[in-house]
C-alpha cells in the first residue's frame, strides 16, 4: 500500500495513505494479479489499520462490491488504443463498422448496450464546428454531446449507416433484429485479439464517466448526460477517479482561484 501510494504521488501521511478513497483505489487497481478473495482481505486489513491509526468513521455506506469491479473498471489509454486497433483489424466491413459504433457511443457518449440498439442514424446530429450530439432513446431519453476525440468517428459511422429515404439503424444497419442480446451476439462474432481486452460497453461507459470527472466537468452536467437521477449511481466508479494531491484539494475546498 505504501509503495502504491508513493507511486501515485501521495504525500507520506497516514490520513492520506489510509484514506478510504486510496484504499479502494489500491484494492481495485493496485493489485490486479490478486484474487478477489485476496483483495477483499487486503481491504479488510487496511480498513482495520485505518481505524486503529486514524480513528473510527461515521457509517456512510458500504464499499463498492469487488464482484462489480470488472465492469466498473475504466479502460486505460493503452487499452483504448488497443481496442481501436482491434476494431480496425476486423475481417469484414460489417464487423469494423459495428465495433467503431460501439466504441464511439461507449467511450465518446457513455451509452450502454440497451441504448445503442434502438438508435437510428438520424438520431445523431453534427454541427458546423464538428460537434456531434446523440438523441438517446429508451427509458433515459436525453441529448448527449460526444467527446471531442470521438466526434469524427461518430460522424463517419453515421455516414456509413445512412441509407437515403430510410430510417437506418446506426448499429448493424443491415439487420432488423433488435433484442437485448443484439450487442452480445455481435461481439461474439468478432475476431479476438489476445493482446486486447474484450469490449464491454459497461467499461466503455465507466471510462467516459471517469474522464468527465477527471476533467472537472460539473456534477449536474455529468448526471444529466449520464441519464441518472442521483449521485449514488456514480459510486461504483469513484475508486478509479484520479486522486487530488492534498495541497490542491485544500485550495479547492477553500475556494482559492
Amino acid at each position: 500500500m505504501a509503495l502504491f501510494a508513493d507511486a501515485e504521488g501521495m504525500p507520506a501521511a497516514a490520513e492520506v495513505w489510509l484514506s478510504k478513497e486510496l484504499i479502494e483505489r489500491f484494492v481495485q487497481v493496485g493489485c490486479p494479479a490478486a484474487s478477489e478473495a485476496t483483495r477483499g482481505n487486503y481491504r479488510s486489513r487496511l480498513l482495520r489499520l485505518r481505524e486503529a491509526v486514524v480513528g473510527p468513521d461515521l457509517v456512510t455506506g458500504r464499499p463498492v462490491r469487488l464482484s462489480a469491479s470488472a465492469v466498473s473498471r475504466p479502460y486505460s489509454p493503452s487499452e483504448t488504443a488497443a481496442l481501436w486497433a482491434w476494431a480496425l483489424a476486423q475481417p469484414t466491413a460489417e464487423l469494423r463498422h459495428g465495433c467503431q459504433v460501439l466504441l464511439a457511443l461507449g467511450l465518446g457518449c457513455g451509452l450502454d448496450s440497451p441504448e445503442v440498439v434502438p438508435l437510428r442514424a438520424h438520431d445523431v446530429r453534427a454541427a458546423d464546428d464538428g460537434a456531434a450530439a446523440v438523441n438517446v432513446r429508451g427509458s433515459r431519453p436525453r441529448l448527449v454531446l460526444c467527446r471531442r476525440p470521438w466526434e469524427a468517428v461518430l460522424a463517419k459511422v453515421v455516414r456509413e449507416a445512412t441509407v437515403p429515404g430510410t430510417a437506418s439503424w446506426l448499429f448493424r444497419p443491415r439487420s432488423q433484429a433488435r433484442a437485448k442480446n443484439t450487442v452480445t451476439n455481435f461481439l461474439a462474432r468478432t475476431a479476438k485479439d489476445p493482446a486486447c481486452p474484450p469490449l464491454v460497453q459497461g467499461r466503455a461507459r465507466a471510462t467516459w464517466l471517469v474522464g468527465l470527472i477527471d476533467d472537472g466537468v460539473r456534477l449536474p452536467v455529468i448526471v444529466a448526460a449520464a441519464g441518472v437521477d442521483t449521485l449514488h449511481a456514480l459510486s461504483r466508479i469513484m475508486p478509479f477517479v484520479r486522486t487530488v494531491p492534498a495541497p490542491d484539494a485544500g485550495a479547492q475546498l477553500r475556494g482559492e482561484p
